[in-house]
């Protein structure tokens, strides 16, 4: 008697799979690019009134394709598994440990803001001593609050947060001047010598036409941040880095436009404009 074969579910399906982490890492991490270009595509298309129409329904039509921000998501929240080696949480909480020392029992737990969290327990072994608020554009769960971070309300949020997350965030926004602001709102909202935990896919400042290792840490003190900690290693796929906020600094560069710092065919365009 002949085996019937089971019909493979393809990637881009938007339904999640009962166990997600069957997903190969090759096809998790192909989807995700392919959502960020076209993301980025469609973004500047709408910026431009003499768009056609048709280009921006299918730069739209596409992203359905790939079963949207839900399967996005998805993908992202497959790689964060634990066999996949854990989410950058794990990163985060070594060094919070290391620089807060927290006590075993205290009055006051430090107010977490969480960006694009895509599960709602990530820092559940601090809590502790850490307060977290997890939230996301698209909410996964009820535990996460459905909120832009760049329209939070300033004057309710003003130096309301101990540590703000912007963990694989930044690289999500496709306008290079919106990612700036994210960094002025994080300032805006932390405490004095409150902590930003920054991480991006090393890509970004690897082998950007406009940003480099260097070039961050310069736009991160204009900004008002200094650098605690960094980890990344060449070939690598994440860059992570910590900082404490302190009064912005003046900068010899330009970091309202686009400057060229790298050339060659295959640079990717990615950039952060304050």
């Amino acid at each position: 008697m002949g085996t019937t074969r089971k019909r493979k579910t393809p990637v881009t399906s938007s339904r999640p799979s009962a166990s997600a982490s069957s997903s190969k890492p090759e096809a998790s991490r192909s989807v995700i690019r392919k959502y960020h270009v076209l993301l980025r595509k469609q973004s500047a298309l709408e910026a431009h009134p003499t768009s056609d129409k048709k280009d921006i329904q299918n730069v739209r039509r596409q992203l359905d394709q790939l079963g949207g921000l839900e399967n996005y998501q998805r993908m992202s929240a497959i790689g964060q598994g634990n066999d996949r080696g854990g989410g950058s949480e794990k990163v985060a909480i070594s060094w919070l440990k290391e620089i807060l020392k927290p006590p075993l029992e205290s009055p006051r737990r430090d107010r977490l803001l969480e960006v694009g969290a895509l599960k709602p327990d990530n820092y559940s072994p601090c809590r502790s001593w850490i307060d977290t608020t997890p939230i996301d554009l698209h909410s996964r769960h009820p535990d996460i609050l459905e909120q832009d971070f760049l329209l939070m309300d300033q004057a309710e949020n003003q130096e309301r947060w101990d540590i703000i997350s912007l963990s694989l965030v930044l690289n999500f926004v496709p306008d290079a001047r919106d990612r700036g602001q994210m960094l002025r709102l994080a300032h805006q909202f932390l405490v004095p010598e409150g902590l930003l935990f920054l991480a991006l896919p090393l890509p970004c400042v690897s082998n950007s036409r406009y940003l480099t290792v260097e070039h961050l840490t310069a736009l991160m003190a204009a900004a008002g941040f200094q650098q605690l900690k960094e980890r990344w290693k060449a070939g690598g796929k994440m860059i992570y880095l910590l900082y404490t906020k302190t009064s912005a600094t003046d900068s010899s560069l330009d970091l309202t436009k686009k400057t060229v710092l790298r050339t060659g065919a295959n640079r990717n365009n990615f950039c952060i404009l304050l």
